[in-house]
């Protein structure tokens, strides 16, 4: 058995499951057994902070992070704050 943790975190709150899953779980398998309710809104999933694939097989220890669509793009936000300077 494996250890893994899955986030989904909302500008407001965070939502956490530490989970035991067999060797050989996927990415998919701990997104489908956390059952954190949003999560099917999310585009793209981590391991440690690096793009995942659903098929990628977790170790004991990793941590899942579902990431939400952004809201704002980034290259704007910084143009907007150097103009504000």
């Amino acid at each position: 058995m494996i250890r893994v943790e899955v986030v989904l975190a909302w500008p407001d709150r965070a939502e956490s499951r530490t989970l035991q899953l067999a060797e050989g779980a996927t990415v998919a398998d701990a997104i489908a057994a956390a059952a954190i309710n949003g999560h099917e809104g999310c585009p793209a999933v981590a391991v440690h902070g690096m793009l995942a694939k659903a098929g990628q097989v977790l170790h004991d220890g990793d941590r899942v992070e579902l990431l939400r669509p952004l809201q704002v793009d980034p290259k704007d936000n910084r143009r907007r704050r150097a103009r504000a300077r």
